[in-house]
């Protein structure tokens, strides 16, 4: 799948780290706040919006007192201490953003996160070095499924949009990047479990992590001395 590709973009949010769950917490308790439930319909609503988008709709959903800027400087707090100190990259990660460094492949990342959360635990993993490009949806006209995100990342690496690989965990974003014109691979990923026919279905690719990608599962398994020499 890396073969002609001259950039990797990847969403952040159970694609590049296993951080899904933090979400659901920071919905429960923050609705709590206001003596509200969440409803069994708010993931598949707000699914793909950006992060200001997500705040709008909960403002008018709910009818919240607070402003849009309050409701994300309140989020972003509730998200702080979960992204620094339990949020992972997920199995072989850096694997692929090392062989990528290493071949020429520029790395961008296109979330619907805020800009303070990527940055703070892009940096907390050891891996903010990495990156030629960094776009939050905020920052694009539309959240996914709208293709914005993904042509403004290419555009930033000055990389043609058929020449970009794209790892993505929700229907949207498969969507997203399929609309700009980009090859996807579907991560699975245990919060969009239920998606995961219908991701297969859409993505040019799927694999449960990074490790299953043949570059990088050759250099783990160099690194820990786990192959065996082929016999003539």
């Amino acid at each position: 799948m890396l073969r002609n590709k001259e950039a990797v973009i990847f969403d952040m949010d159970g694609s590049l780290v296993d951080s899904m769950w933090v979400w659901k917490d920071i919905d429960i308790e923050y609705l709590g706040r206001f003596g509200l439930a969440i409803p069994d319909d708010l993931q598949q609503k707000i699914e793909g919006m950006s992060f200001t988008e997500t705040a709008v709709y909960f403002k008018e959903r709910f009818a919240l007192p607070d402003s849009i800027e309050q409701i994300k400087a309140d989020w972003n707090r509730m998200a702080w201490d979960s992204y620094r100190t339990r949020v992972m990259l997920k199995p072989g990660a850096r694997g692929l953003l090392d062989y990528c460094r290493e071949n020429g492949i520029k790395l961008g990342i296109a979330t619907s996160n805020s800009r303070q959360i990527v940055d703070m635990v892009l940096e907390e993993r050891g891996i903010s070095g990495y990156f030629d490009c960094i776009m939050t949806s905020c920052e694009a006209k539309k959240g996914k499924p709208a293709p914005d995100i993904y042509l403004l990342t290419a555009c930033q690496l000055e990389v043609e949009p058929h020449k970009c690989l794209v790892f993505e965990d929700i229907v949207f974003g498969i969507q997203a990047g399929k609309s700009a014109g980009m090859e996807v691979c579907a991560v699975e990923d245990a919060y969009s479990s239920y998606q995961w026919e219908e991701k297969k279905r859409l993505a040019d690719y799927h694999i449960h992590d990074f490790t299953e990608i043949e570059e990088v599962g050759r250099k783990i398994r160099i690194k820990t001395g786990n192959h065996r020499e082929k016999r003539n």
